[in-house]
C-alpha cells in the first residue's frame, strides 16, 4: 500500500504539472506557488472538520523547519529552471531521492545496521541509482562552462527537497496527522508565494485562463497527502525509488497532451525507472517483509 500511495502522488504531481504548463502563460512561479497553497489551505481547513482533525499541533519548530526547507527547495528550482535547461533543472531536482538514499546508508554506516543492515540497505541503494539513471536517459540533461553556477544551485534543490521529505517522516513518527503536516506546508508556501509576488507583481486575472489556479492547488494537496502518507509508513528509500515514477508520468503526458516525441533512450529509461521501483519493493518485502518505516 506504501508504494501505491507514492506511484498515486507522483500521478497528482505529473497531473499538477500538466495543469501548471497551461497557467503559466498567464501567472508567474510565485503566483502559482502563492494560490496553489491558498487553494491547499482552504481544503484542509475543510477536510480537517469534517475528520475531526485538530490543526493546532504541538511541534511548531518541527513544521516551521519543514517549510524552510521545501521553501528553499522550490525556489532553489525555480531558479534553476531560469539558469539551466528543463531537462536539465529537472534531473538535479530529481537527485532528492539518491541524497535520501545517501542519507540513510551513511546513517546505517554509522550505526553499524542498528535498525536496518547495511546488508540490506545496499542493494536498495543501488536500485536508486539504477531510477536515477532512467530519469537522466528520459530527460538528457545538458550544462554548459557558464551554467557552472545555476547548476550547484540546482544541486541543493535536490539536497532540500531530500531534507523535506525526511522531515516529513520525521512528523508522522512524532506523531503528526498528514493533513496537518501539509496545512502548514501549504501555509509556507502561501506566504513564499506572496513575498515573492512583492517583486514580480501580480498578474490580472482571465477567465478561463484563472480556473487552471483551482485544480493545480487539489492536485497538490492530494498528492502531498499521498507522499506524506506514503513517507511515513514505507520504506524511505523504495519510497524514494518510487518517487521516481513522476517523470514517467509526466513523459506519457507529454506524448499524449503535448505531441512530444521519445526516442529510443527515454524508452528504455522509462523501462528502467519501473523496473528499478518493482526491484526496490520486491527486496524490501522479501529482506524485512511487515516491517516498520525506517526511523531517522
Amino acid at each position: 500500500m506504501q508504494a501505491l500511495w507514492m506511484l498515486l502522488a507522483s500521478l497528482f504531481f505529473a497531473t499538477m504539472g500538466v495543469c501548471i504548463k497551461f497557467a503559466s502563460a498567464h501567472f508567474n512561479s510565485f503566483e502559482i506557488v502563492c494560490y496553489r497553497g491558498l487553494v491547499g489551505v482552504v481544503f484542509l481547513i475543510g477536510m480537517t472538520r469534517l475528520n475531526g482533525v485538530s490543526l493546532r499541533t504541538r511541534l511548531p519548530m518541527m513544521h516551521v523547519w519543514r517549510s524552510i526547507v521545501g521553501v528553499i527547495s522550490l525556489t532553489a528550482w525555480f531558479y534553476a529552471i531560469a539558469a539551466l535547461p528543463l531537462a536539465t533543472a529537472m534531473t538535479l531536482n530529481y537527485m532528492s531521492s539518491v541524497w535520501i538514499a545517501t542519507f540513510l546508508l551513511g546513517g546505517a554506516l554509522l550505526v553499524q545496521g542498528r535498525n536496518t543492515p547495511i546488508r540490506q540497505q545496499g542493494p536498495l541503494f543501488l536500485t536508486v541509482l539504477a531510477g536515477f539513471g532512467g530519469v537522466a536517459m528520459m530527460l538528457r540533461p545538458t550544462l554548459n562552462d557558464h551554467q557552472v553556477l545555476g547548476a550547484l544551485v540546482g544541486l541543493l534543490s535536490g539536497i532540500f527537497a531530500a531534507f523535506a521529505y525526511l522531515q516529513v517522516a520525521a512528523l508522522s513518527r512524532a506523531g503528526e496527522p498528514e493533513s496537518r503536516t501539509v496545512f502548514y506546508f501549504s501555509i509556507g508556501a502561501v506566504l513564499a508565494g506572496a513575498l515573492g509576488m512583492v517583486f514580480t507583481g501580480v498578474s490580472a486575472w482571465q477567465w478561463p485562463s484563472a480556473l487552471w489556479l483551482l485544480p493545480i492547488g487539489l492536485l497538490a494537496v492530494l498528492g502531498q497527502l499521498c507522499m506524506t502518507r506514503a513517507y511515513s509508513r514505507g520504506a524511505t528509500m523504495v519510497v524514494a525509488n518510487l518517487q521516481y515514477s513522476g517523470i514517467v508520468f509526466a513523459g506519457l503526458y507529454g506524448l499524449v497532451v503535448f505531441g512530444d516525441h521519445l526516442p529510443l533512450i527515454g524508452w528504455l529509461g522509462m523501462a528502467l525507472i519501473i523496473v528499478s521501483g518493482i526491484t526496490a519493493t520486491v527486496l524490501r518485502t522479501r529482506a524485512v517483509p511487515n516491517a516498520p518505516a525506517e526511523e531517522h
